[in-house]
C-alpha cells in the first residue's frame, strides 16, 4: 500500500542518503557494464553460437566440455595431410608441413588463450554477477522493505495525531 501510494504521489518517501545513492548507482552501473563485458568476452572467445549455447549447456549440467580443435589447429591438420599426399620431399610438401607446424602451434596458442582468459578473466567476472550482485540485491530489498515499513509506521503515526488534534478540538 505505502509503495503504491508513493509512486501515485500520495505518500511521503524517506530518502536515503545522498553517498548510498551514489553507492547504488554505482553498483547498477558495475554489474550492466559487467554482464556487457562478459557477453562480449564470450563472443571474442567463442564466435560460433550454438558451440556457446552448447557449453552453456555443459557448463549447467555440470558435465565436463568436451574440447574443440580450434581452426588453426584444423588447417595444420589439412595441411599436414595434404604434405603427406604430395609428399615430404617435394618444396611444396616440405613447405605444408612448416606451415603446418606453425599452424599447429598457433592453435594451441590460441587454445591456452581460450582457457586462460575463461579461468583469469571471465571467472571473477560470473562470481560477482552470481555471488556478489545477488547478496547487493536482496540486501537492497530488504532495505527497501524496511524503508517501507518506516514510511507506513511514519504515515499512520501521522494520522493518529491528527485524529488526537481534532478530537482535541471538538472538546
Amino acid at each position: 500500500l505505502q509503495f503504491t501510494e508513493e509512486k501515485l504521489g500520495q505518500a511521503e518517501k524517506t530518502e536515503l542518503d545522498a553517498h548510498f545513492e551514489n553507492l547504488l548507482a554505482r553498483a547498477d552501473c558495475t554489474k550492466n557494464w559487467t554482464e556487457k563485458i562478459l557477453r562480449q568476452t564470450e563472443v571474442l572467445l567463442q564466435p560460433n553460437p550454438s558451440a556457446r549455447v552448447e557449453e552453456f549447456l555443459y557448463e549447467k549440467l555440470d558435465r565436463k566440455v568436451p574440447s574443440r580443435v580450434t581452426n588453426a589447429e584444423l588447417l595444420a591438420q589439412y595441411m599436414t595431410e595434404a604434405a603427406n599426399d604430395f609428399g615430404p620431399g617435394t618444396p611444396y610438401g616440405k613447405t605444408l608441413i612448416k606451415v603446418g607446424e606453425t599452424q599447429r602451434r598457433l592453435g594451441a596458442a590460441e587454445r591456452e588463450f581460450i582457457r586462460s582468459a575463461s579461468i583469469n578473466f571471465l571467472t571473477p567476472l560470473r562470481n560477482f554477477l552470481e555471488g556478489d550482485w545477488r547478496t547487493i540485491s536482496k540486501e537492497r530489498r530488504i532495505l527497501q522493505n524496511r524503508r517501507l515499513d518506516l514510511d507506513a509506521s511514519k504515515a499512520r503515526l501521522k494520522k493518529a495525531k491528527a485524529a488526537e488534534a481534532k478530537a482535541a478540538v471538538t472538546l
